[in-house]
């Protein structure tokens, strides 16, 4: 599972019915840097190329949230759905504690 920061939603003209009762967002990933100022407000966007995610949890812009992609983020679905990434979980904190030797 990775994090990301919703930065925005996709609104579609028409849907396949598998995707019914969810929305798509759109996702600035967490890297390295992300992690340190995770409790911050406001988060930065990432360099990383933004993804849009599948969400059936409530996620909303502004949140925190653990997404996966690939294989794993079609197998909520009864049928095979072509989906690229899914919200697994709403991040509620971070908490952040680098290692130090």
């Amino acid at each position: 599972m990775k994090l990301g920061t919703v930065i925005g939603r996709v609104t579609l003209s028409r849907t396949i019915p598998a995707y019914e009762g969810g929305r798509w967002l759109v996702v600035s990933p967490f890297t390295r840097e992300h992690f340190p100022q995770a409790g911050e407000a406001p988060i930065t966007l990432s360099k990383d190329p933004s993804l849009v995610v599948y969400d059936n949890l409530g996620g909303g812009v502004g949140d925190v949230i653990g997404y996966v992609e690939g294989r794993e983020a079609a197998q909520p679905f009864a049928q095979p759905t072509p989906v690229d990434a899914i919200n697994a979980a709403l991040i509620d904190e971070v908490f952040y504690s680098p290692f130090r030797p």
